[in-house]
């Protein structure tokens, strides 16, 4: 079955996909733990590296570039050394940065980190977290207008930050059904009941469940693939792949019967934009023309990957390549 796989694979050179969304460093601090601090119960890290990497939608368009893929990405940062640099090292990645604005009222939001013994001991943000103006979604929507042409797929990579507000998306969806284009989304709880007609959304099981505003004690295997139901009528939207960790991921397609993919992880690290991988990668497969399960087996090997490295990781095509057919 890899053979099949690996077609669409090779077709990731021409697939030309933008992702818009939130754009956040992810600062990660690594050291040892030897002693507690003797000014209060907490363990004192001794600093040996720290690695800046790009985060939320610069993680998604990273992961298509190390993938081949040609994407732009649509973003704001602030009027600010760190955006700068982000936008920096994303121009050097062979993404296309045309469509990150600076906006002045704003900073650049960064996640930092800090590891001790392969152990995460805190993270603390820095974030704007306010709504962009109309003249700023606007520059947006131009900048898509004039690519659209271009353009296979389209992912919205919502982080809550503040791109993704109701204006953008509307466009969003106008221009992609008339352009008969995908639009994959992974979601932000507080947006979910607005990411109606997209083609696809990918929230993690936690995401579904309060998405829906639904509550469980715990839930079942039929609980799942009722919530997947409701997902798909609710949204009116083509598919729904709801990823649970462990336990792989389930996806649903209006008038077919749902399929559960086992994970492929052997070791599990860190789950650091695990979301941001299977969203990249799925959005890849659909461009290259894949169906919407192909796409999830191979977005699926592609998570299991990523998971087995610390920090905001991606996958290359000969890792992808190798797990797949190794497994």
């Amino acid at each position: 079955m890899y053979e099949k796989y690996f077609e669409y694979i090779k077709k990731f050179d021409k697939s030309r996909i933008l992702v818009i969304g939130d754009l956040i460093l992810d600062r990660f601090v690594y050291g040892n733990v030897n002693r507690i601090s003797p000014e209060a119960p907490v363990p004192v890290v001794e600093v040996e590296k720290e690695i800046d990497l790009p985060g939320g939608a610069g993680n998604v368009a990273n992961n298509i570039a190390s993938l081949n893929g040609k994407v732009y990405l649509a973003s704001v940062i602030g009027n600010d050394i760190v955006g700068e640099k982000l936008k920096t090292d994303l121009t050097k990645k062979e993404i296309n940065t045309e469509c990150i604005f600076t906006d002045e009222t704003r900073f650049t939001t960064v996640k930092t980190r800090i590891i001790g013994q392969h152990q995460q001991i805190v993270r603390f943000d820095k974030e704007s977290t306010h709504k962009l103006s109309q003249t700023m979604t606007e520059k947006i929507i131009d900048f898509i207008k004039s690519k659209i042409n271009e353009i296979q797929t389209i992912i919205i990579s919502d982080y809550g930050k503040g791109v993704i507000n109701q204006l953008l998306l509307s466009k969003i969806i106008n221009i992609s059904k008339e352009k008969k284009i995908f639009v994959t989304v992974d979601p932000k709880v507080e947006h979910f009941l607005k990411y109606r007609y997209v083609s696809c959304i990918t929230p993690n099981l936690k995401e579904a469940i309060q998405g829906m505003h639904l509550s469980y004690k715990t839930i079942t295997e039929q609980d799942i693939l009722n919530l997947g139901e409701k997902i798909l009528k609710k949204l009116k939207c083509d598919s729904v792949i709801i990823t649970r960790g462990e336990n792989g991921m389930s996806v649903f397609v209006k008038n077919k019967k749902a399929v559960h993919i086992p994970t492929r992880a052997k070791e599990v690290y860190d789950v650091t934009g695990a979301g941001d991988t299977v969203i990249a990668v799925l959005s890849l497969c659909l461009a290259a023309g894949a169906d919407i399960l192909t796409s999830s087996e191979i977005a699926n090997y592609a998570a299991g990957i990523v998971v087995g490295k610390l920090g905001t990781a991606t996958v290359n095509i000969e890792e992808l390549k190798s797990a797949i057919k190794n497994a």
